[in-house]
């Protein structure tokens, strides 16, 4: 039987303005190391940078993995836990209200990478004492304001 490495993921998306310039981050922890990454988009939304920053976490995987993601956005959390996800592709990539799932092509992406992997995402409380999570949203913010600041620069 292959050994699957588990690996811990926080995640966090910030925006100036929604829409407005948006940064994401995630930091992955296994086996006693740690990486941060971070980016960043010009017009974007806060929910965007959410599952950005999901998205960029699983896709730094080399391999399959049993992933624990770690969010504060009840958006990413309850898509799964919720299983809204399941309800979305059963009616055609429409919501409740028969209108187009916003985000779909993130969300059809997040999909592919969790049926990579084994994933669970769990809620945390944002901007409280959870030193992972705050510590993304410093790099999330990190990116949105670089992005803000080399506006008008080209």
């Amino acid at each position: 039987m292959a050994v699957i490495n588990e690996v811990t993921i926080y995640t966090d998306g910030a925006c100036s303005g929604n829409p407005g310039p948006g940064g994401w981050a995630a930091i992955l922890m296994a086996g006693g190391a740690k990486k941060e990454l971070s980016g960043g988009e010009d017009n974007t939304t806060n929910n965007r940078m959410e599952l950005m920053a999901v998205i960029e976490g699983l896709r730094a995987l080399k391999r399959p993995c049993k992933v624990d993601v770690y969010s504060d956005s009840a958006y990413v959390v309850n898509a799964f836990a919720q299983d809204w996800i399941g309800k979305w592709i059963r009616n055609g990539w429409k919501n409740s209200a028969k209108a187009e799932v916003a985000n779909s092509d993130l969300w059809k992406e997040l999909l592919v990478l969790t049926s990579t992997h084994k994933v669970v995402f769990h809620k945390v409380k944002g901007h409280a004492d959870n030193e992972f999570n705050n510590r993304c949203d410093e790099l999330a913010v990190a990116e949105w304001k670089k992005i803000s600041s080399n506006k008008g620069k080209d």
